[in-house]
């Protein structure tokens, strides 16, 4: 049966009651394959929230990589991850209204405006009550390893997930940083324990964690230089507050491909050898801190570049998840190489904070409508986008939901 995407912005339920169907982009594990395809609007039940969980009314959505591999069925199903769900509702960033809340609940009442951070785990695993909820067994990417993500007029989370919405955003502002911004502020802040004064190599430093990594430094009074692809990029991080920036574009025969000759990796070395006194440059020394999401090209220049001491933290590995370095730059110098995933619900909260405080902005390349989200996921896929996509679901045009004076969002030209 066909969905009237037009009146996906109505809901003929009252906050506090629930509709019995709704309209949500749906993948099912029949058609993985290109997002424009595995995407497919569907008439879905609502779901009716349980034990310490909450009915969110999704006013935008943010689009993030992760369900370009869920709609490809890559590099495994999401329905590994939720097989009591038959269907994947995508969709790792959200803002929007407390419609309906489960037994347990009395922080949040329907009408709130809330953000919808995307950590999930079992409030019955007791790493969750003093270790970290990151180190749960239980521990799931809502949107991504769960179904009933933002991609729907409704979405189901745990209260937990909650976060006071920033009044002084729109609703497509307040869905597009959550994911990428709180995975950097745990990445500095508390794993590499960013201080004032330390200096920083950031790689992707216009894309959607690096905006916010440069953001960061510049609040907590750290010096830090971006490794882009453009001088476009550049002039952005620069107004983000790097100290300068670095076109990769210049060093690309630091790439670690694999598998290099004895002669190609001496010459690759070379090239790594002439980026890291270009970083040293810029800073004025080596970096302290290395922020890492690249992987395989870029780890060995960033175990070579990071000062002796120094902190290489990755969250993630877009080039190759099989790292191969040189690792007596690792022990005879004494370095850290730290792992660090999403971050957790207190530091969701600081990082929002500043958010709040207008201290870090949101970076938003462009707003699309609720019957593009197969569309944004496309572009994304074929990298044919230039930055962070959020797309409208309750909301009916961009600049709604702001409710209070301030910066906003800043719009990039320009982004990963």
């Amino acid at each position: 049966m066909a969905v009237d995407l037009t009146q996906v912005a109505n809901v003929d339920a009252p906050p506090g009651e629930l509709p019995a169907t709704m309209a949500a982009w749906v993948i099912r594990q029949e058609r993985e394959g290109e997002p424009v395809d595995a995407f497919q609007v569907e008439e879905i039940e609502v779901p009716e929230p349980g034990a310490f969980e909450v009915i969110v009314r999704v006013m935008a959505a943010g689009v993030n990589f992760n369900n370009v591999w869920a709609a490809l069925g890559k590099p495994v199903s999401v329905f590994r991850y939720h097989p009591e769900d038959d269907h994947h509702i995508g969709g790792s960033d959200a803002s929007g209204i407390v419609w309906k809340v489960g037994p347990g609940v009395t922080r949040w009442k329907p009408g709130d405006e809330v953000v919808v951070h995307c950590n999930q785990a079992s409030y019955e695993d007791p790493e969750v009550h003093g270790l970290d909820p990151l180190a749960a067994p239980s521990q799931k990417i809502w949107g991504y390893e769960t179904s009933w993500g933002s991609f729907a007029q409704f979405t189901k989370v745990q209260a937990q997930q909650l976060l006071p919405k920033p009044a002084h955003l729109a609703w497509e502002e307040a869905a597009s940083y959550g994911l990428t911004y709180f995975t950097a502020y745990r990445m500095l802040l508390d794993r590499a324990e960013l201080q004032a004064g330390h200096r920083v190599l950031i790689w992707g430093a216009a894309g959607g964690l690096g905006v916010f990594a440069t953001q960061l430094c510049a609040a907590a009074g750290a010096e830090c230089v971006g490794v882009v692809s453009s001088p476009q990029k550049g002039a952005l991080v620069e107004q983000l507050g790097a100290r300068g920036f670095i076109d990769r574009n210049e060093f690309a025969g630091m790439m670690r491909r694999g598998g290099e000759t004895p002669e190609e990796e001496k010459a690759r070395f070379a090239v790594s050898r002439d980026f890291a006194k270009r970083v040293k440059d810029i800073l004025g020394d080596s970096p302290d801190i290395v922020f890492e999401h690249v992987g395989k090209a870029t780890f060995p220049t960033s175990v070579f570049t990071v000062k002796p001491f120094g902190k290489v933290v990755i969250c993630g590995a877009t080039s190759g998840y099989d790292l191969d370095f040189d690792v007596r730059y690792l022990w005879m110098r004494q370095k850290q190489i730290i792992g660090s995933h999403f971050a957790n619900a207190w530091e969701c909260n600081l990082a929002n904070r500043l958010i709040e405080e207008s201290k870090v902005r949101p970076v938003l390349w462009r707003t699309m409508g609720f019957d593009q989200v197969a569309e944004a996921h496309q572009l994304m896929h074929e990298n044919k986008h230039l930055g962070k996509i959020a797309i409208l679901v309750g909301a009916t045009e961009e600049g709604q939901g702001r409710s209070a004076d301030g910066p906003g969002a800043i719009r990039a030209e320009v982004g990963a």
